[in-house]
């Protein structure tokens, strides 16, 4: 009986199906072409605090992207509450284009390496925020971040992103004084920078 009724439901009606050809393949769709240029700001989220910053970027080909950008944020040991403000400035040397024909336009990762001068402004912990840059000092260093990060969105406007950098910042003089009497020759750690801008 159990397989008098699995052959009425399952097999008898399965013989009547008709296998259907394959027809032909659609041509994939060109690559789009995103303008050549993009000018923006960065909102800086780190280990440490907060930062902005702005860019340019000039497409040199569909996979190689070279831009400036420069950042402020704030840096502090993480055993303490506030201390240093110091201003980075990083000048990039290349982005590269990731699975540029693996992945859809709407998407568009890529990696991202940038050197360049540093300057760090360090206030005074014990004085009120705006009256303690009267007694700043100011460092200088080179710094540079290597990232990762993606490109959203098919709009050939405005400009979408994401990037997750490594930084690190060494120090030409004696270094920055974090905590009292304690002194860095380098400050590193990662940031999630949040990308916005619009191309032209």
């Amino acid at each position: 009986m159990h397989r008098l009724i699995f052959l009425i439901l399952f097999i008898i009606p399965t013989s009547f199906l008709i296998a259907q050809e394959i027809g032909e393949l659609v041509p994939p769709k060109p690559p789009l072409e995103f303008p050549s240029n993009a000018l923006g700001f960065d909102l800086l989220i780190g280990e440490s605090g907060f930062g902005f910053g702005g860019f340019y970027r000039r497409q040199l080909s569909t996979k190689f992207t070279v831009f400036g950008d420069v950042s402020i944020s704030e840096a502090k040991d993480e055993r303490e509450i506030e201390y240093v403000d110091p201003y980075g400035q990083t000048f990039t040397v290349a982005q590269f284009r990731l699975f540029e024909n693996e992945l859809t336009d709407n998407l568009r990762p890529y990696i991202n390496a940038g050197v360049g001068p540093t300057i760090a402004l360090t206030t005074p912990y014990e004085e009120e925020f705006f009256r303690a840059f009267s007694y700043s000092q100011t460092h200088y260093a080179v710094g540079g971040y290597a990232g990762f990060g993606a490109n959203f969105g098919l709009d050939q406007k405005s400009l979408i992103g994401i990037n997750v950098r490594y930084y690190y910042t060494q120090f030409l003089d004696e270094g920055v004084e974090i905590l009292t009497g304690k002194y860095h020759k380098q400050l590193s750690g990662f940031f999630i920078t949040l990308n916005f801008g619009f191309m032209y």
